[in-house]
Parts: C-alpha cells; structure tokens; sequence
C-alpha cells in the first residue's frame, strides 16, 4: 500500500498514461483542427526562436535566464521567451499579413492545476484587421475545438458553457459594475493617471480589503480576481473587453474613450483562456510603458528585465495590427473536461524535489 505522504506515480508509468491518453489524443486532434481552420483564412505557420534577449516587459511575469557562450568565452545573458509576441510582430513588419504560432513558452513561478512552467500558445495576428475580428475568431474556436473533442459543453470545476453561443461582451467597467458595484472610470483621468485613493476608498465601500501599500494596479487586481473572473463565462463564454490603458501595456488607446485600451480577454468556465490587442504601434510610447513595468517590478520583485531594442525599431515599421494569445493546453482542458493542465501535456515538468529539512 501507498504511504499517503509518499510521491505520486511519474506521467510515464503505464496505468497513468492510459488514464491521460485519450485527453492527449483530443489534444492532437484539436490542434489539427485548428491549424486547418487557419490555413483556410489564409494564415501562414510560423515558428519563432525560444531563446530571447528579452522575455517580455510586463511586471508580474517572471522568466526562465541562461546565457550564450562564444567561442572567445564572452557570455549573453538570454532568456526563454515568455510569449512568441516581440518576434511575431517583427515578422508583421517583414511582410507576413496573416500569421499563426503554436510556440512553447516558458513563465517561471507557476505552477497548478491551470500553470504549468512550460506550456503551449497558440498567437495569430491579422494585419490591418480590426481586434473585434478575433472576437469572432473567439467563438469559432471555442466550437470548433468542442465539436473536435465530441464535447456540447465546455467543462471545468462544476462549471459548464456552450461553446457554439456567441460570447457575451462584458466591459471591464461593467463588469466592475455589476460584480462589485465599482465605478472604475472614475478612478481613471482622460490622461491614463489613475487616482490610488479613489479606487481604495471605493473597495472600501465595497467591502473589499485594502492595504495600506496597495498601488492602484493592486486595488484593480484584487477586484478582478475576488469579484470579477469567477463570475466570467459560465453558461457561455465572456469576452471582457476595454481593459483601462493602465492595464494593457502592448495595447492602443480605444479611440471612443482614452481612458480604455483595445484589449480583450476570453473566459469560458471562469477560466482566462486568451488575451487579445488592438496591437499599440507607437515605438516611444511602447518604451515607456515597458519602463514603467519595468521600474513596478523592481519595486514588487527586485529585478527587471533589458528592452529588445530590436523590437523597438521594428515597431515604428509595424503596420495597424491585431493579435491574440490563446493558452492552447487550457483549450484543451475545456473540450476533454480535464481537471489538471498537466493531463493534456504528453510529458509535464517533473516538479522539484522538497529539500529536507536539517
């Protein structure tokens, strides 16, 4: 018998991987699917560099480093690439007008039955195409990767929603509205500059914690995931749409409102299955958000990330684009009804070993 303390069985014993099978079948029929899907719309596959001078700007993400080593002994510091975003885009300015990538990437601090330290997005872009295109593109996917499954609902935790309802567009301000009774334009200038106080003494009204070292990128966080996320997508999915500029740092201001960005992101279940742009195109105001991450993660985690320069120049030759980020493995859970990302990847990250204690 088991010792209830002792570690579970490996993913490669027999009797476990017969138990994951058929979710990593569906898995392999369901990204077949989806590359047909695109190939039809004319996409073209492209397959970008893991290995990145930068992994990305946005404060909370945190990066796996190594380093190059020439011939002469010099060493590059490298890392691997948090999304396939900064090369897809350089792509955009080489030419390509409509792209997808199916890319491992590879986010450090994460791990649970949604995380994994490496997983696999799928990233398109459309050249020239409105970002409420891939709202429709949303919504053929989520079916599509039903019907591929043999699935009519998608599936998680208790939770259902019909993957062949067109999604629900929520505001993020309605949706602060209606899940938290928050007015969260009003913490927010026509400049961008939001009012710390205003949105604290707001969840304090609400009931919600505040600390007193809460920046207003906090405050906004805690809604979202306290009040907001877990009321997204059941029934059908939700498209939460116009996040504040504050809060959408490769995203362009909406033209209705400057307040707003055109950024998206897709729910189904309650889970946050993509993340979409109207793609911001300004090289100087694009480096100044990155250094504002930049200077909130040192402030929260005592390190930043360089700036890909080179990504930099190519953005001021970037055409008007949209794109999108979709967790592929966290699709793949839906439409099998996995419980754990790990029963849809062929062979998960050994997780680390405990160091005893002395």
């Amino acid at each position: 018998m088991t010792s209830p303390s002792a570690a579970p069985s490996p993913w490669w014993m027999p009797h476990i991987h017969a138990d994951r099978r058929p979710f990593l079948l569906a898995r392999n029929r369901i990204q077949g699917a989806l590359r047909r899907f695109f190939e039809a719309r004319d996409f073209v596959e492209v397959d970008t560099a893991t290995l990145q001078v930068s992994p990305g700007n946005e404060a909370h993400l945190h990066a796996f480093a190594t380093q190059a080593l020439g011939l002469d002994g010099t060493k590059q510091p490298l890392y691997l690439h948090t999304s396939p975003e900064f090369a897809c885009k350089k792509l955009l300015v080489a030419g390509e007008e409509r792209l997808l990538c199916f890319a491992h990437v590879y986010r450090n601090r994460e791990r649970g039955p949604l995380h994994h330290p490496e997983f696999t997005m799928l990233e398109w872009y459309r050249a020239g195409e409105s970002y409420e295109r891939l709202m429709a593109d949303c919504g053929e996917c989520l079916g599509l990767a039903a019907e591929t499954a043999g699935a009519t609902r998608l599936r998680f935790r208790g939770s259902e929603a019909d993957p062949f309802r067109e999604p629900e567009r929520l505001s993020v301000a309605e949706a602060f509205e209606r899940h938290a009774g928050i007015d969260l334009l009003a913490t927010i200038a026509t400049s961008g500059e939001t009012d710390r106080d205003g949105l604290a003494n707001r969840l304090r009204a609400a009931g919600i914690r505040v600390a007193a070292d809460d920046t207003w990128a906090d405050l906004f966080s805690r809604v979202i995931v306290e009040k907001v996320e877990p009321r997204l997508g059941h029934g059908r999915a939700t498209i939460l749409d116009e996040y504040p500029v504050a809060e959408a740092a490769l995203a362009r201001p909406a033209a209705r409102d400057p307040r707003v960005a055109e950024r998206f992101e897709l729910y189904a279940c309650g889970v946050e299955v993509a993340n979409a742009f109207g793609e911001l195109t300004d090289a100087a105001e694009q480096r100044r958000r990155f250094e504002a991450e930049m200077t909130e993660k040192m402030r929260v985690y005592g390190e930043t990330y360089p700036l890909d320069e080179d990504f930099l120049a190519a953005l001021a030759h970037m055409p008007e684009a949209s794109g999108i980020a979709l967790g592929f493995d966290r699709l793949v859970m839906l439409a099998t009804g996995a419980s754990r990302i790990d029963q849809v990847l062929w062979a998960p990250v050994q997780e680390p070993t405990p160091v005893p204690a002395r």
